[in-house]
């Protein structure tokens, strides 16, 4: 199982937003980069749902339910299905990410720009550590 790190504006699309609908369609993402990497994804996947804007927290877990497909917006794109696995017992704040020495590498922190990123194995355990997880 891969895991990846999904970063939404929370007035746009939030945590609260994905309980409630239990899952979405990953649509709308217009980077080369983070299309690779939602074409990359598979069913059972896990996935960081991170609030960007002003939060800058990763809030959730969410699962990847079905594998990239054409964006329903726009077919030169693709999209995923995602859907809630639960929330972090506290949010791992960017500055929390920065602080931890272990997430040096982490893709984010490093393209911060990139809205859909790939979290290695160490990675994602310091940050469920990091969550209280």
């Amino acid at each position: 199982m891969a895991h990846w790190l999904m970063k939404s504006e929370p007035g746009s699309y939030g945590w609260d937003d994905l309980l409630r609908d239990g899952g979405t369609e990953w649509d709308g993402v217009r980077n080369p980069a983070a299309r690779l990497h939602l074409r990359a994804m598979r069913v059972g996947d896990a996935a960081l749902f991170y609030h960007s804007g002003a939060d800058k927290a990763a809030v959730g877990i969410m699962r990847i339910a079905r594998a990239a497909a054409p964006d329903p917006k726009d077919a030169d794109w693709v999209s995923v299905r995602v859907e809630p696995v639960r929330a972090l017992a506290h949010a791992v704040t960017l500055k929390a990410m920065k602080a931890e020495p272990r997430l040096a590498a982490l893709e984010m922190l490093r393209q911060s720009r990139l809205s859909v990123s790939p979290v290695r194995d160490g990675e994602w355990a310091a940050i469920l550590e990091l969550a209280g997880a």
